[in-house]
């Protein structure tokens, strides 16, 4: 027993060895040991927080990487919370959708009237566009600036659209929610007003347009 632990005296970092630079050596091989993995977790997790390139290519090479914003012209809007975009640095149209909110569905009650009051307030104009992710049709989710205002949070507040919620949160825009329900503003101009989400619960999407000869198909 003696004679074991005599050898495992002997080879410890800290206390082997016959001089003070041996001694001190050992000790920073054994400082180096313990903090390496800790530094090499730190540089990963710097490096994934690092705002990834955006993954739509356009052909003039314009590229935008998420929570980075640009400029862009509104060319197109389909509905209360999803429009069409155009780059002013240049590349294709991109199909962009405001993160935060929830608009009334196409063929639901006042979702043509959410769509109007979008479309007069952005249509031709120019927005400051940030992408923050991908949603599961490929569209970005956006943050949107018009006149320094925030586009959704404005679009809540005039009662075209809930806050989006998730789990036990109200979402990002309830304050401005609750002042468009005690305003009675748009969609809340009736107590029975029906969230985007239980409408698409009982109805499935709206159906596309019919074109000659093709049946209705789920809108995205």
């Amino acid at each position: 027993m003696k004679t074991t632990s005599l050898r495992r005296f002997a080879a410890s970092p800290l206390e082997g060895g016959t001089t003070p630079e041996a001694r001190q050596s050992r000790f920073l091989g054994v400082c180096w040991s313990l903090f390496a993995p800790l530094l090499l977790v730190f540089l990963s997790a710097s490096a994934l927080a690092q705002p990834s390139v955006s993954t739509s290519p356009s052909a003039s090479g314009f590229r935008t990487r998420f929570n980075e914003a640009y400029e862009a012209r509104v060319t197109r809007v389909s509905d209360g919370d999803t429009l069409w975009v155009k780059p002013l640095a240049g590349g294709t149209y991109r199909k962009l959708r405001l993160d935060g909110v929830d608009a009334p569905e196409i063929c639901q009650d006042d979702g043509v009237a959410a769509r109007e009051a979008l479309a007069a307030r952005l249509l031709d104009q120019t927005v400051t566009v940030t992408e923050r992710r991908r949603d599961d049709y490929g569209r970005a989710l956006v943050r949107l600036r018009h006149r320094n205002e925030d586009v959704a949070g404005w679009l809540v507040r005039e009662g075209w659209a809930w806050s989006y919620r998730w789990r036990h949160s109200d979402g990002p825009f309830a304050i401005e929610e609750v002042l468009a329900r005690k305003d009675r503003k748009g969609v809340f101009a009736s107590v029975d007003a029906e969230n985007p989400r239980d409408f698409r619960k009982r109805h499935g999407p709206c159906p596309m347009p019919s074109r000659s000869g093709a049946k209705d198909q789920p809108a995205r």
